[in-house]
């Protein structure tokens, strides 16, 4: 590993997922066992996404998940990849928040996204406007407006919330989260981990369009990945199965956390396959030395500050193993 990949580090995004047959409260539960976890492995972030109506993910009240994790850990910083913020109020988005760092000083982030997370029938039971998503810049605004210092005399205010550090995150798969980023002078994720297609596209927009602001005056990206990783390659793709199998389920109508499989072939016609692997395009699946080569060769190319690693698995103690492997080779 060349010294410009071994000091990034490597973060935790977490959908707390719902085994087939299983319940949220084992997710709910393997959510904050896994960040206790990431935490002793000595990764950087432990991130929690937002999706609703799916008996496939628990992630759906992300700001309490966030709570609880924060609470059961110590160091890791704790947040959200992302709240997708045109299913909320801008205003209680920075209550919530600005509450969570008063419990938890200088430990939260918040990435902030414009899709929706859903479906279109949950979309309204959110009472989420058709347009929105349009206006994700002025919610953006907005929240950070309620996040700043601001004189006592303000009509509307956030507390907590208010002058309160909450560091904001952009997060997207097109250039145009990217833009954003770059013109507000904020961090940028890319979530390659199941939109690969404009990485290369939104990082170069990002870096090129960047204005530098006070809090950060050089662009920040980071990539999210999937990596599975095991003590021998076939164990490897054998739990990456999983995940190839959510994403089938996804396409068939009906999203489903899956046993894993010894032959994937035998499960999905060559058109399903064709339709999986773009999406998972940037998976990185087998020892940790392949891992490390993979991941390696990603922040090559696209430059990235910091990697954010997706591992599912059937099996939650491979889940977590897989983890703990790649801290080791990534010297973590």
């Amino acid at each position: 590993m060349n010294r410009r990949t071994a000091n990034i580090p490597l973060s935790v995004l977490d959908l707390s997922p719902i085994r087939h047959g299983h319940g949220p409260a084992e997710a709910l539960g393997n959510t904050v066992e896994l960040a206790r976890a990431a935490e002793a492995y000595g990764y950087r972030r432990f991130w929690i996404s937002e999706h609703h109506n799916t008996t496939a993910m628990a992630s759906s009240a992300t700001a309490i998940m966030i709570g609880q994790v924060a609470a059961a850990t110590e160091r890791i910083n704790v947040g959200a990849g992302g709240i997708m913020l045109p299913n909320h109020a801008p205003y209680v988005v920075a209550e919530q928040f600005g509450t969570l760092a008063t419990y938890h000083p200088g430990r939260i982030d918040l990435g902030l996204g414009r899709a929706p997370g859903t479906d279109p029938w949950t979309t309204r039971a959110l009472r989420r406007r058709h347009e929105s998503g349009a206006d994700f810049p002025e919610q953006v605004a907005e929240l950070r407006g309620y996040l700043a210092p601001g004189p006592g005399d303000r009509k509307v205010r956030a507390v907590p919330g208010e002058g309160v550090d909450v560091p904001v995150y952009v997060l997207g798969s097109s250039t145009f989260g990217a833009a954003l980023a770059a013109r507000e002078g904020l961090p940028f994720v890319h979530a390659a981990h199941f939109s690969p297609d404009q990485l290369l596209e939104a990082l170069e927009r990002y870096r090129t369009e960047y204005r530098p602001s006070a809090a950060h005056p050089q662009p920040y990206a980071i990539v999210a990945a999937n990596a599975v990783v095991a003590d021998t390659e076939q164990d490897a793709v054998r739990t990456f199965s999983t995940m190839q199998q959510k994403f089938l389920t996804h396409f068939r109508g009906e999203m489903r956390i899956l046993p894993p499989v010894d032959d994937i072939d035998r499960v999905w016609a060559p058109q399903e396959a064709q339709m999986v692997n773009a999406m998972l395009r940037e998976s990185f699946v087998g020892t940790p030395d392949t891992v490390r080569a993979g991941l390696t060769d990603l922040a090559r190319r696209t430059g990235a500050d910091e990697l954010m690693i997706v591992s599912e698995a059937w099996d939650f103690e491979a889940r977590k193993r897989s983890y703990e492997l790649l801290a080791k080779t990534w010297n973590l």
